[in-house]
């Protein structure tokens, strides 16, 4: 410590170790406070660093060193550094309620003017070397883990914003946590495979998969501090407003908990199946579900008997809320159970109860090459999903040391045949009720604010098909404001029922449930019209319900396909072709987004119908290679883009093409709406473009490893984010090309799976109205006053709110909605 800080006075605790590797011997990680001396006087410089600073950045290009790193990590989790779990992550206001936190709170002045912190580190300055576009250094991108942090960061600030209807609020906390749980089951588990398979290929910006578990467990255990803050300031604040109360079993009245014990003798104890946690003989360990809550018991069968465990389940097939008569609140059902337990274990001792709930790896792994039957061999991986190893486990906070060593001893003794990765690292602790993804289940008042309904507009006229409509123009939808029912669900009825109709293409991703689709393609079939649906199975999560949507066509007699080899087919295109007046005319729509009318009324996407005929030959050209290969598309495309055939080489050609105007004094502009931005050698060329001199404005709702602002390399290129009522799913791009602008769109995000691994499909747009609309909305949300913008360090701050700002860009495209079309002439 003198050697270090210039004093050896000071209260000083071992935090932990960090195991050795074969590149560094074992770290042993010490906090030091009330540090009494000018430690501006140590014997080399020193810079402090609030927690927030270095929770906020860790990870970042600011802040990546594997040692400190891995020492960092132990300290997030440490009981002895609380001002950590304390820390605010992402620039978010404090919850209602919440005490500061102070870094060091025996700080004197002289720590106080040593203090700096990283935000004055965010505008780099880069070596001549990692400049060079072509050269893809680390420094040039952002973790793309940590960068999905951050837009689940932005997601929970919707949760805490007042302004924001209640039920809304609710809903945004439960969705950060089943973002959570996905970003488990897959991302944390392919890096927690990688770790445990010897594995450490790097990450484009040079972490290790190690050091991406450190960065993930530092960053996100403020942000899960972060979520029950916001819950418990709602719980106080507009939920008791509104009337609801969240109340636990021993503060009720007696007429209460006797109403709540009968419910549970009556509803709940013929469910309840204890399970003994050991491994005496007969008492295998229990498998204990994925994302199931259950209770940990600690039981004594006499007072004097030793401890011993019990694991229960809590019902998935009963409320997560217990309603209490006369609008007394709701009870959880965990505490119900946790509260009548002496009905379920008569004669026994309960000494504590803790819920707790794990997470499993997620993704499975197909063998498509040798798969006889796409179908047959998803269903047989999608068995294999619930037994996946343990990445994570949430925890009671009150829970005792003793019970999760336990836990964590069985779940690495299932991974007996491998390596284990499960540590205390992975156990993360509930500041109250486990599992806030239950909150969209908790019932609420009538009254209780939301949204207003959106009324969205029809984009055809009434009385006249669609086809017929499209003979005269091409028709650009945005949903939810257009409606989906009344354009796409519409075109495919009339299709459907049309005599002229000879055959219906289109390809189904998340369809989601029944809906009028599957009856349009049963009437379409059963008409004698050639119908054929490509059924992708490996959309992730969807596996089960995208295979029970092939079976349903099949049965209907519809052609049915459901992969192709190595590729996901992730394109929203459909294709009618129909006789006209003697001729043959193809219809095709072209989207961003699923054909399923439940997320069309939540995403905001685009799609466009045409009967352009260029387009129509190669959305025919394209089903053909989908129906009649299972190897990528070999055709020559004259409108399309299509991924992985000609896409990656089109954008970064038009990239290219804007640095060349640039160049040669005709300015350069480049407009993008992503959902994510991930991909080297379109970031690559985009730096170029900006180098060159282009103006690059990016809309990117969720990943984006480019750091934009850079000097020398990016400051000409801004990122903004934006995320509202509806999910941003829409993907636009636009390039200025001397004054002769290219507008697209499409589903393909620039990332490497959808440039590389996955049939996607962009258009072009030439129509003047359809241009113009896509004009509206890249300007508006560019100029959108609720975003946030993206920092050279992969921070994002809100735009500060200013006199006179508007509403965000979602709430005037509803305002701007525009009037139902009108009828055309006759064709």
């Amino acid at each position: 410590m003198r050697q270090l800080l210039g004093t050896a006075e000071g209260q000083v605790r071992l935090l932990g170790t960090v195991p050795a590797t074969e590149r560094r011997p074992v770290l042993e990680v010490w906090v030091a406070r009330r540090l009494r001396r000018d430690l501006t006087a140590a014997g080399r410089p020193l810079q402090w660093f609030t927690p927030r600073d270095i929770v906020g950045r860790v990870g970042s290009p600011v802040l990546r060193e594997p040692r400190t790193l891995a020492a960092l990590a132990v300290a997030a989790r440490s009981p002895l550094v609380p001002e950590w779990s304390g820390s605010l992550v992402g620039g978010a206001e404090r919850a209602s309620g919440a005490p500061a936190v102070e870094p060091f709170p025996e700080a004197d002045e002289a720590d106080r003017i040593s203090h700096v912190t990283l935000s004055e580190l965010r505008v780099p300055v880069l070596p001549a070397a990692a400049l060079d576009a072509e050269r893809g250094a680390p420094e040039q991108f952002l973790n793309a883990q940590l960068s999905w942090l951050e837009f689940n960061a932005r997601v929970l600030a919707l949760a805490e914003d007042p302004g924001i209807p209640l039920r809304a609020r609710l809903r945004f906390l439960a969705i950060f946590s089943t973002n959570l749980d996905q970003f488990f089951m897959v991302e944390v588990a392919s890096l927690k495979h990688a770790v445990a398979a010897g594995l450490t290929p790097r990450s484009a910006d040079g972490l290790t998969p190690q050091e991406e578990l450190d960065a993930i467990a530092i960053r996100l255990r403020p942000l899960v501090e972060r979520q029950y803050r916001c819950f418990h300031a709602l719980q106080a604040g507009a939920l008791a407003a509104a009337g609801v109360r969240i109340r636990q079993f021993g503060e009720l009245d007696a007429a209460a908990q006797g109403f709540l014990r009968h419910w549970f003798g009556e509803q709940v104890l013929p469910l309840l199946t204890p399970k003994a946690l050991t491994r005496a003989p007969g008492h295998p360990f229990p498998f204990i579900a994925d994302r199931r809550l259950s209770l940990a018991l600690a039981l004594r069968d006499a007072p004097t008997s030793p401890r011993h465990f019990v694991h229960l389940e809590v019902p998935t097939s009963l409320p997560r809320f217990v309603a209490l008569p006369q609008d007394e609140g709701v009870v959880p059902l965990e505490d119900v159970i946790g509260a009548n337990l002496e009905a379920l274990l008569p004669g026994r001792q309960v000494v504590e109860v803790h819920p707790f709930r794990i997470t499993r790896s997620g993704d499975i792994h197909l063998d498509e090459t040798g798969a006889a039957n796409f179908a047959q061999a998803m269903e047989e991986e999608i068995r294999r999903r619930p037994f996946g190893p343990v990445v994570r486990v949430e925890i009671e906070r009150a829970m005792p040391q003793a019970m999760r060593d336990l836990l964590q001893r069985e779940f690495r003794f299932e991974e007996s045949e491998q390596h284990s990765t499960l540590s205390a690292a992975d156990f993360y602790e509930a500041d109250g009720m486990v599992d806030l993804g239950a909150l969209a289940e908790l019932p609420l008042p009538r009254p209780t604010s939301d949204y207003h309904p959106v009324s969205p507009t029809d984009p055809f006229p009434p009385g006249v098909p669609v086809c017929d409509v499209l003979d005269r123009k091409d028709v650009l939808v945005h949903h939810p404001y257009d409606s989906f029912t009344a354009s796409f669900e519409r075109w495919l009825d009339e299709s459907a029922d049309d005599p002229d109709v000879l055959a219906i293409k289109l390809t189904l991703y998340r369809p989601g449930g029944p809906s009028r689709i599957l009856d349009a393609l049963r009437r379409a079939a059963a008409a004698g019209k050639d119908v054929s649906v490509l059924v992708e199975l490996k959309a992730r999560f969807d596996e089960e319900q995208n295979i029970a949507w092939a079976r349903s066509l099949e049965q209907l007699g519809i052609h049915v396909v459901t992969g192709l080899v190595n590729l996901k087919t992730h394109a929203k295109v459909a294709l009618v072709v129909r006789r006209r007046g003697g001729r043959i005319r193809r219809y095709v729509h072209v989207g961003t987004g699923n054909y399923n009318p439940d997320t069309a009324r939540l995403y905001s996407d685009l799609g466009l119908f045409t009967a352009d005929e260029d387009l129509g030959a190669d959305l025919n050209a394209l089903f053909n290679e989908l129906t009649g290969s299972s190897r990528p598309p070999q055709a020559e495309f004259r409108r399309l883009l299509v991924a992985p055939t000609n896409m990656l080489r089109r954008f970064l050609d038009l990239i290219e093409r804007e640095a060349e105007h640039a160049r040669a004094g005709r300015g350069g502009r480049i407009r993008v709406k992503l959902n994510g931005l991930a991909d080297g050698p379109v970031i690559a060329a985009l730096y170029r473009a900006s180098q060159a001199g282009v103006s690059v404005e990016l809309v990117v709702r969720g990943i984006c490893m480019l750091r934009p602002g850079v000097p020398g390399l990016s400051e000409r290129i801004r990122v903004t984010s934006i995320l509202g009522r509806f999910l941003e799913h829409a993907r636009i791009y636009h390039f200025e090309n001397g004054g002769a602008a290219e507008y697209y769109i499409g589903s393909a995000d620039w990332r490497p799976r959808n440039l590389r691994r996955r049939i996607e499909v962009v258009v072009p747009i030439r129509d003047a109205a359809a241009r113009a609309r896509l004009d509206r909305i890249l300007t508006t949300e560019l100029a959108d006053p609720t975003a946030w913008e993206l920092a050279a360090d992969g921070s994002y701050t809100k735009r500060p709110e200013r006199p006179g700002d508007g509403a965000s860009a979602q709430q005037r495209f509803l305002e701007m909605t525009p009037a139902p079309a009108p009828a055309p002439a006759p064709y």
